[in-house]
């Protein structure tokens, strides 16, 4: 178990510094099938904490990198956390409420991977000459309006998916308010610390054994966070994260777009297949 916790958590921390998502996408839907494969009750809120725990871990190492590369966008990536915090808070009074189980988990995350898909294909089909042409300099101003409609739809699914918003806001950013793809990574990366660190505080906070699911893969927990499971994924998944940044900046933004789309498309496919 440790052993399959390492390597995914490593393919994971890649994923997440390449395409500019926190690795939730990998990190939540492989916990959540161990947390089910071990008869754990209320498997939900423990994936999705623990997921977001892992996912802090692997943003905080892309933000390192793009900071070190001189392509962190610090004012724009605060404005998004701002928001992002509003959303996950109020998503996560879904997540724990007793309407909120494991079917409209699984239709949620799906809908967000086969949404993020389409869109990544959308974009991803036009030549490489266009889509690079819109250089970072000359991307749009990145408005606290724009970062209030991102960040809130983004916290919001974050807390509800177990993922770091980065798989929502990144397309929102690069597709809607006409971002550079890199610029929208860099912004998505750093606005994820704030967001992700307001929601697994609050989830750290939280009581399992009061709703009967005191009841964890490991012993190490606090709160719906299962420290012992993060400890396992969240070292490998560092390593990486880094170099997935590293390698963000030597694909083709044409290529990761499509890859980005075919990883949503394969991930959401597999959970519905789970009802």
């Amino acid at each position: 178990m440790t052993m399959l916790l390492l390597i995914l958590g490593l393919i994971a921390g890649l994923i997440a510094g390449l395409f500019g998502v926190g690795g939730g996408i990998i990190f939540t839907p492989v916990l959540f099938f161990l947390f089910e494969q071990a008869g754990i009750p209320n498997s939900v809120p423990w994936a999705v904490a623990s997921g977001l725990m892992c996912t802090w871990i692997t943003s905080l190492a892309s933000v390192v990198r793009q900071y070190n590369q001189q392509h962190l966008f610090i004012k724009e990536g605060l404005l998004l956390g701002f928001f992002g915090a509003l959303g996950i808070s109020l998503g996560k009074w879904v997540l724990l409420s007793p309407y909120y189980n494991r079917t409209e988990f699984i239709i949620v995350f799906s809908s967000l991977l086969f949404y993020s898909a389409v869109l990544m294909f959308m974009r991803g089909r036009k030549t490489e000459t266009n889509t690079e042409a819109t250089a970072e300099g000359s991307s749009p101003f990145f408005s606290p309006k724009k970062a209030s409609i991102t960040g809130i739809i983004g916290g919001g699914i974050a807390s509800l998916a177990g993922v770091g918003g980065g798989g929502t806001m990144v397309p929102i950013m690069n597709l809607f308010f006409k971002q550079h793809f890199r610029k929208a990574v860099s912004i998505s990366h750093l606005g994820m610390l704030t967001m992700i660190a307001v929601g697994v505080l609050q989830l750290m906070a939280e009581q399992p054994e009061l709703n009967g699911s005191g009841q964890s893969l490991t012993q190490w927990t606090l709160g719906y966070v299962d420290l012992g499971a993060v400890n396992s994924m969240g070292w490998t998944a560092l390593i990486g994260a880094y170099g997935g940044a590293w390698l963000n900046h030597k694909v083709p933004i044409h290529y990761l777009q499509l890859g980005f789309g075919l990883l949503a498309l394969i991930m959401g496919t597999r959970l519905l297949l789970t009802l």
